[in-house]
């Protein structure tokens, strides 16, 4: 992804485009794709988990296109605090409505850093009687990880570069883009 298309005078904050939005569309029907095969002869519906907050427009425009039947559903956890370097500590904030039990579960994740959220919400779903837990990530940087986690559904292996759009945010900012932009260096 070395195409970085510039971003016409939005912020100095942001360096280019990493991957556009058409790029990105043509990605998630992919996996819908792939899920709605792999999951074809399920009998209770799959249970989509978003992880709060930056996987909500992936999640939404994902599930409008997974056919087989499905619920949706959400979980807030925190390995940061108010840094930008993960605190290697996953704390909860809010748990899933939805019972797993009896159910295939696909975790939505927006990015896979360190590994330390994804293999605790791995660990965590396994405890709670699925017929099996699953991953889909939108970005992997997997230069960061220092947990190993298998992932199940990947869109794009990214750069060790702080990204934010698509649901991906920096303090709050820059998350309702359409596409995913590579910012400048990140202070930590």
């Amino acid at each position: 992804m070395n195409n970085r298309i510039a971003i016409p005078a939005l912020t100095k904050e942001l360096n280019g485009v990493l991957i556009d939005a058409d790029t990105i569309e043509r990605r998630v029907a992919e996996l819908a794709a792939q899920i709605n095969t792999d999951y074809k002869d399920i009998k209770q519906p799959l249970i989509l988990v978003g992880v709060l907050k930056g996987s909500f427009i992936f999640l939404a425009d994902l599930c409008r296109r997974i056919t087989v039947p499905h619920v949706v559903d959400f979980i807030s956890v925190s390995s940061y605090g108010k840094s930008s370097i993960t605190t290697g500590n996953v704390r909860m904030l809010m748990d899933t409505r939805e019972n797993q039990e009896g159910h295939h579960v696909l975790i939505v994740e927006d990015i896979l850093d360190s590994g330390f959220t994804l293999d605790y919400l791995n660990r965590n779903f396994s405890t709670r009687g699925p017929l099996s837990v699953k991953n889909i990530v939108l970005l992997d940087k997997p230069k960061r990880h220092v947990v190993p986690v298998e992932i199940h559904y990947l869109g794009f292996e990214i750069p060790d570069v702080w990204v934010v759009g698509y649901g991906l945010d920096y303090a709050e900012k820059f998350r309702t883009l359409p596409y995913i932009a590579e910012m400048n260096k990140v202070e930590e």
